[in-house]
């Protein structure tokens, strides 16, 4: 009987010591995986149901806040599946604070600059490396072709200066030509009927009628008057506007052409 009461307190103590430690948080990432919501978020992600997946790992964060492998599974998870850059670099970071002596660190920092380009590319509309790549060098051969047609152009216009320039010198330092029958020295028949065109048939002394005088015209020019214009040609000016009945002498215009009574 004193042997149990000596052993009931230290039983007692081991019975607490063992119900506590049963009641303890798993520690360390082995007890961060075995956090149901994870288990259930890895059986999504085998059965390729990304989405379940990363609702799965998302209640495992809300039971254990500091769960660095929930975390990292929503990481790629965001990154991979879900088109979402913005909330992996959050998952990636977060990781990498909780568990900072992680093996996969270097890489882990190299997906979070990825999605950082990616998140840009998708703010800004700015095109990725390969496609900028490929539109500089579209760019540069458009430049090249541009170039050649211009080179091109340069030599053809050239080209025609300097044969304008050649036309140009070829009718200054030609001398002046001549008619070739007035070149050409006149034979003796031209000569021997020059002297007899000279001497006058009878017939060719009977004066001719006289010809009836061609009715003169005269085209006004800018600034002309009508009595300037009778003065000009020394005629009156009644007998100049007797000569043009349809026109109006003191509205006459540029180009219209008088007929000009005889002096």
């Amino acid at each position: 009987m004193r042997f149990w009461i000596r052993f009931a307190p230290f039983a007692l103590t081991v019975l607490l010591g063992v119900a506590l430690d049963g009641c303890e948080p798993a520690s360390g990432q082995a007890g961060e995986e075995k956090e149901p919501h994870f288990v259930l978020g890895q059986s999504k992600v085998n059965a390729m149901d990304y989405q379940g997946a990363i609702e799965a790992f998302e209640s495992s964060l809300e039971a254990n806040p500091q769960s660095a492998a929930a975390h990292f599974e929503l990481g790629w998870l965001c990154e991979e599946k879900a088109s979402d850059p913005a909330a992996a670099i959050y998952h990636y970071e977060r990781y990498l604070k909780l568990n900072p002596s992680a093996g996969n660190a270097e890489a882990i920092r190299q997906r979070i600059g990825a999605c950082k380009q990616q998140l840009a590319a998708d703010v800004l509309g700015l095109p990725s490396s390969s496609a900028a790549q490929q539109q500089l060098e579209k760019l540069a051969g458009q430049n090249r072709e541009l170039q050649q047609k211009v080179d091109l152009l340069q030599e053809t216009v050239r080209q025609w200066n300097a044969y304008y320039a050649s036309q140009l010198a070829a009718r200054s330092n030609s001398p002046p030509q001549y008619n070739s029958v007035a070149q050409s020295a006149a034979s003796p028949a031209d000569d021997i009927s020059v002297q007899s065109s000279a001497t006058p048939s009878p017939e060719q002394a009977k004066p001719s009628p006289p010809k009836s005088a061609k009715p003169r015209t005269h085209t006004v020019v800018a600034g002309e008057t009508a009595a300037g214009i009778a003065r000009k040609l020394g005629v009156k000016l009644s007998a100049l506007e007797a000569a043009n009945p349809g026109i109006n002498p003191a509205r006459i215009r540029a180009g219209q052409v008088l007929n000009v009574p005889p002096s």
